[in-house]
């Protein structure tokens, strides 16, 4: 390992003036031999909340004979302007010049990548497409390339919880000020500024609906030819974006590569489920490649490389996941083949058509089936993965197969296509892949929405007519999971799955047509010796720790009103108080969701985010509580938010929001 210097807060000119704050890790001969240059950019504050994370990778490039660079993006952390949006044009424009400025600097030999997780892998491929001609390969890690049909914002035209959850991270996060240890008494005009500029983003959120121009910005989606250097694409089977692997692996022209493990929303050498991997050698191997040319086999490597997750009981957290990883030269692979199995009147599934005569299945769920759903995005920060889908039985179709006489594969997208019919304009289907256990516990392994007003397309939606028949397709997310013998596959239908989506304001029921309903799956039958990928082991390279002062508490808690015929899921995140001590940086934050509704009406559900964020030092103490709270009839959301913002005991800042957004779901 190399010697090395870190520059704590460099600040590099925008064209309007404007300057980002830079963390800068580099060896400490690139003064006199140039290295090249792995850039991070996220607005999730590089001085204090990412700050132990920064430490594994950053360190560990630099010490390896990379410049690695974190930057806060504007308007985050110590970085001047406001942020006022999710991949603004601005953005991106600050992300090409970041990468000119750099390439330019005397330690840089010109070359230039780009790395990051969730926002900073999204505009990497954002910024890909701009092609930069500095910028020689990205690394994006649990992100996507289509922001409406793949994001906290909706799933198959539904409306997710997620899209109120993250407006309130957000909202929360951009109501905080920079260190004044960096930026001296100028902290408090840029903290006023910020206070002034923030808003909820769910607000423009909502107003977008559909798949129109407002998401396709910024979605690589819409011309993946515009990417044209080599990518690495990462996600977890635990994680919200896994999809956006395989369609990169199938649509990318460039030397494109992904790697699918057990983990959620992290870092796989933090990767939780695990087990978790040597993510930094990875890493490290990509740009010897792709920065500094060295022809060490990294792109002679599998197309994918996908850990294939074996039953496990069903819990709502787990330290690991038992499984094993396989490897596919190419994706799409002709080693996975559809196989179609059908729903029949008696509740099997099996792999012979329902008979034409049969009869009609009713389909009408109760609203709070989805309580024990678990997020759409796990972080691994609690009980936020699905809990035992027995739970969710009531109200639903359940279909399942025989006991299993040989072990099942499956490695892909699994899709539902189905005959249906509606009683009223709108409305919504659910399915539930599960893997049901000898002594009955189920596990989700997969699932899929769809609004139905969305069935033509995103972008181009239309009521349903009242007792007209549909062919709908309902794809599911992409699994990779081994059904043990004597195990059972099952498929739940459902009407509902709140809070996890949003419910259509009218609700009713669908009439199934099992004779015209089929669900197709991925089977892989691997054709040879499965040669199994072997992954470095995660190295012993600690986060830098934060002291605890206050301990943390995470808890899923779902409350049944029975006189009142009502239910609420509480989820409560709250990190506790820790110092940095090596920059003597105290920080807690706190954040309580809570998700209400009224059993047979879908227009009185209601959800409230409430996060409390402090920070201090010494004598030198703020704090800030963002509250934002959404209801919604058949005619309109309702949106309220308040912000307060405190400097020692003194309220310094206070802002309320109230706005009425027309309801446009189809």
């Amino acid at each position: 390992m190399t010697d090395i210097r870190i520059d704590e807060d460099v600040r590099i000119p925008m064209s309007d003036g404007v300057t980002l704050s830079a963390r800068i890790w580099r060896p400490l001969s690139s003064d006199g031999q140039p290295v090249p240059v792995v850039l991070e950019t996220i607005p999730y504050r590089k001085r204090d909340h990412t700050r132990p994370r920064d430490e594994t990778l950053h360190r560990w490039l630099a010490e390896r004979g990379y410049a690695s660079v974190r930057v806060d993006i504007r308007g985050s952390g110590e970085s001047g302007g406001v942020l006022e949006n999710e991949y603004l044009a601005r953005e991106l424009e600050d992300g090409y010049a970041l990468i000119e400025w750099l390439a330019a600097q005397a330690w840089c030999d010109g070359g230039v990548g780009m790395i990051g997780i969730s926002w900073g892998g999204f505009n990497g491929l954002q910024v890909a497409a701009m092609q930069p001609p500095a910028l020689k390969a990205v690394i994006t890690v649990c992100s996507t390339d289509d922001r409406y049909a793949d994001d906290i914002h909706t799933m198959g035209g539904c409306l997710l919880s997620d899209n109120l959850s993250w407006s309130s991270v957000m909202f929360a996060f951009n109501s905080l000020p920079p260190d004044p240890q960096l930026r001296g008494q100028a902290w408090r005009s840029i903290w006023q500024q910020r206070l002034e500029a923030n808003a909820p983003w769910l607000m423009e959120w909502l107003e977008h609906p559909q798949r129109d121009d407002y998401w396709r910005h910024g979605s690589v989606c819409e011309d993946y030819a515009a990417i044209r250097c080599p990518v690495l694409a990462v996600s977890g089977w635990a994680d919200g974006y896994t999809n956006a692997v395989f369609r990169l692996l199938a649509n990318l022209e460039v030397p494109c590569q992904g790697i699918v493990g057990p983990w959620s929303h992290r870092y796989p050498h933090l990767g939780e489920p695990g087990p978790a991997i040597g993510f930094q050698s990875l890493v490290t191997d990509w740009w010897d490649r792709w920065l500094k040319g060295e022809r060490n086999g990294v792109d002679e490597a599998p197309r994918l490389r996908a850990w294939i997750q074996d039953a496990d009981p069903p819990a709502t957290a787990y330290g690991e996941r038992p499984g094993r990883w396989v490897a596919e030269a190419h994706w799409p692979t002709p080693a996975v083949q559809v196989r179609t199995l059908h729903p029949h009147g008696d509740g099997s599934l099996a792999q012979t058509p329902a008979n034409d005569s049969a009869g009609r299945l009713r389909l009408d769920s109760p609203l709070g089936l989805g309580l024990f759903a678990g997020k759409w995005c796990s972080y691994a920060d609690g009980p936020d993965l699905p809990d035992d889908q027995r739970k969710e039985m009531s109200g639903g179709l359940v279909f399942e197969t025989e006991p299993l006489e040989a072990p099942l594969e499956l490695l892909g997208a699994p899709r539902l296509r189905i005959r249906l019919r509606a009683e009223q304009p709108c409305g919504q289907i659910i399915v539930r892949l599960c893997d049901t256990a000898p002594d009955g516990a189920t596990t989700r392994v997969s699932y899929g929405v769809l609004n139905l007003r969305h069935r033509e397309g995103h972008d181009r939606p239309q009521d349903l007519v009242a007792g007209s028949d549909y062919d709908v397709s309902v794809p599911l997310n992409h699994l990779g999971h081994r059904f043990a013998v004597g195990h059972r596959l099952q498929m739940a239908l459902s009407t509902a799955y709140w809070p996890l989506i949003w419910p259509e304001p009218e609700a009713g029921p669908l009439s199934i047509d099992p004779a015209a309903t089929g669900l197709e799956l991925p089977v892989r039958a691997p054709t040879g010796p499965d040669h199994s990928p072997v992954f470095p082991a995660a190295p012993d390279y600690a986060p830098l720790r934060a002291v605890q002062r206050v301990a943390p508490t995470q808890a899923w808690r779902v409350h049944h009103e029975l006189g009142g015929n009502a239910a609420s899921l509480e989820v409560i995140q709250d990190n506790g108080t820790r110092t940095l001590e090596d920059v003597d940086l105290t920080l807690g934050d706190a954040t309580r969701e809570v998700y209400h509704q009224v059993e047979g009406d879908p227009a009185r559900v209601s959800g409230e985010v409430v996060a409390d964020f402090q920070l201090g030092r010494g004598d030198w103490q703020v704090a800030t509580r963002t509250r934002t709270r959404l209801e919604a009839d058949a005619e309109a959301f309702y949106l309220s938010a308040e912000l307060d913002a405190w400097e020692s005991d003194r309220r310094v800042f206070s802002r309320n929001w109230q706005r009425r957004i027309p309801r446009r779901d189809g």
